[in-house]
């Protein structure tokens, strides 16, 4: 008897949407002759334009910039870059987009709190509190604070005690490639910065207690603050 074949996930070769939103700017570029040097339209403009959320738009003009299609010039706009030729450019392929990989952190981590909040250790909670020390005495040193914020996360899901669930976080963390370090470097603010550590106060003292409802709340609102600052700032 012959074995029914496979199915074939339809969206397998499909691009990356981020990839989809570049290409289509860099047809109005050509499309509407905006030449080196010249500015693009603002974002509310481009995200009318092209019909897409500014997160979509954001992954996209950070694409660009990387590909050195084009300059973002803090204070003044998105250019159109004199050296690169828009139509050949190279975009690079970085995984799941920065706003993909925040929806999921907020679905699985919230989640991750909750049972921390319910089974863990007292040394589990010690580590915890461990990486919110590191990250809070780190705070000026980027590379540094960006290691203790991931061992915090990764510290509440090992709380869990469920290794599988260890392996999903590094999975996300791991997708924290290119796009997203530049995206932070553009809108990463001081005011970000802090309400993060008063938010990781927050998660670390509702686990502590052992809250699951307040953990989970208090993990989903930070996961969100985040949101909001990169997609609107």
């Amino acid at each position: 008897m012959k074995k029914p074949a496979l199915p074939v996930e339809s969206n397998a070769h499909e691009p990356r949407l981020y990839r989809v939103v570049a290409n289509r700017i860099q047809d109005l570029i050509r499309d509407e002759h905006i030449v080196g040097g010249e500015r693009l339209p603002s974002e509310r403009d481009l995200s009318t334009k092209l019909n897409v959320s500014r997160a979509s738009l954001r992954e996209a003009l950070i694409a660009l910039e990387l590909s050195g299609v084009i300059e973002v010039r803090g204070g003044s706009g998105v250019y159109v870059s004199e050296v690169a030729e828009p139509a050949a450019a190279d975009l690079p392929e970085a995984g799941p987009g920065p706003f993909e990989v925040l929806s999921a952190r907020r679905l699985i981590e919230a989640e991750i709190a909750a049972i921390a909040a319910r089974v863990a250790t007292d040394s589990a909670i010690d580590a915890i509190l461990k990486a919110v020390v590191e990250m809070e005495q780190n705070h000026d040193n980027y590379a540094s604070n960006e290691q203790a914020d991931r061992n915090f996360h990764l510290a509440i899901a090992r709380a869990t005690g469920n290794s599988a669930l260890v392996g999903s976080l590094n999975y996300l963390w791991d997708q924290r490639g290119r796009l997203w370090h530049k995206l932070k470097e553009h809108f990463q603010t001081e005011e970000l910065r802090q309400e993060t550590l008063k938010d990781h106060r927050r998660i670390l003292e509702a686990i502590a207690a052992h809250d699951p409802a307040a953990a989970r709340k208090a993990m989903r609102s930070h996961l969100e603050r985040v949101t909001r600052t990169f997609s609107r700032g």
